[in-house]
C-alpha cells in the first residue's frame, strides 16, 4: 500500500523546508509554501544557484505564520512580524502578480549577511487571487524513496556518494511503490481528502547540486547520473509536479490511491 511518508513545506523560496504531520492542502498547495522570496536590487528572485548559503536558512513559522524566525550559521537568529499588507515593490517571481510586500530592512540585513549578498525579503501580496484564477499544475512536488534509491544505485555505479532526499526539495514524499518514476505514470490520485493530479515532469537544476543541509554546492552528483537516463527536450526530469485537483487535509500515514495512470 502506498502512503504518504513526509510532508514538507518551504515558506521562503530557495531556503529549508519545514516538515509537517498534517495540512489542509489548497488550490495553490501546502500552506505557506513558498509564500515569501529573496530578491536581488533589480528585484529578480534569487536562487541557490547564485547564493548557496540560501539552504542554510532555516525557517519557523510563528503564531500561525503572523511571524518568522530566521536562523542561520554564524548569523544567529531573527524574529520578525509578517507584514501581510503594506507598501510592494516590483518583483520578478514565478506565478506572483509582479509585486511583493517588502519584510523590511531588518530582514534584508539579516537575510543578506546570512547569505553573503545583497537582498530584500518580500511576500506574495495576494495569494487568494492566484488560487482563484484556476488550478496550478505545479502546486505540489511529489517524489518516491524507490526513485531516489534508483538515482542512488546509478551513482554508486559510478563510485560516488548517495545524494539525500532533501536535494530535490520535494513537498510529498509517497513509500510504498516499488518501481522507481511510478509517480510520472499518475494521471491522478486521492492522497488523504485530496486529490492531485499529473501537472508537469520536474526539470531539475543546479539546486540539486547544493547540500542542503551545509548549503555548500558539492556537484557534480546528481545532475550527470541523471543526464544519463532523464533526459527531457529542457533539461533533465525527476519527480512530478502535481495539480490539486480537490482540495482536502493530508497527513503522513495517510494511503494514496491512483485513480487514473496515464
Amino acid at each position: 500500500m502506498a502512503t504518504v511518508s513526509a510532508l514538507t513545506s518551504y515558506p521562503i523560496k530557495g531556503c529549508a523546508g519545514v516538515a509537517v504531520e498534517r495540512a489542509e492542502v489548497t488550490a495553490t498547495g501546502l500552506p505557506h509554501d513558498r509564500l515569501f522570496a529573496p530578491v536581488g536590487p533589480d528585484g529578480t528572485i534569487v536562487w541557490q544557484g547564485q547564493a548557496p548559503r540560501l539552504a542554510a536558512v532555516r525557517v519557523r513559522l510563528l503564531d500561525g505564520g503572523t511571524g518568522l524566525a530566521l536562523s542561520a550559521p554564524g548569523a544567529g537568529e531573527l524574529e520578525l512580524d509578517v507584514a501581510v499588507d503594506g507598501p510592494t515593490v516590483p518583483v520578478e517571481v514565478e506565478k506572483w502578480p509582479g509585486s511583493g510586500v517588502d519584510q523590511g530592512d531588518e530582514a534584508a540585513e539579516w537575510l543578506s549577511e546570512a547569505i553573503g549578498t545583497p537582498v530584500r525579503l518580500v511576500r506574495e501580496p495576494a495569494r487568494s487571487v492566484r488560487a482563484r484564477r484556476g488550478s496550478d499544475p505545479t502546486a505540489l512536488l511529489v517524489l518516491s524513496p524507490s526513485t531516489l534509491d534508483g538515482l542512488n544505485a546509478r551513482i554508486a555505479e559510478r563510485g560516488a556518494d548517495p545524494v539525500p532526499m532533501d536535494r530535490f526539495r520535494p513537498n510529498v514524499v509517497i513509500s510504498g511503490w516499488d518501481e522507481p518514476h511510478t509517480e510520472d505514470r499518475v494521471g491522478r490520485m486521492s492522497v488523504g481528502g485530496a486529490e492531485i493530479g499529473f501537472g508537469e515532469l520536474a526539470i531539475r537544476c543546479a539546486v540539486t547540486l547544493v547540500d542542503q543541509s551545509t548549503g555548500v554546492r558539492a556537484g557534480p552528483e546528481p545532475l550527470r547520473t541523471l543526464a544519463d537516463y532523464r533526459r527531457e527536450p529542457d533539461g533533465v526530469s525527476f519527480g512530478l509536479k502535481a495539480a490539486v485537483l480537490t482540495p482536502g487535509h493530508i497527513a503522513v500515514g495517510d494511503e494514496v490511491t491512483v485513480i487514473e495512470w496515464r
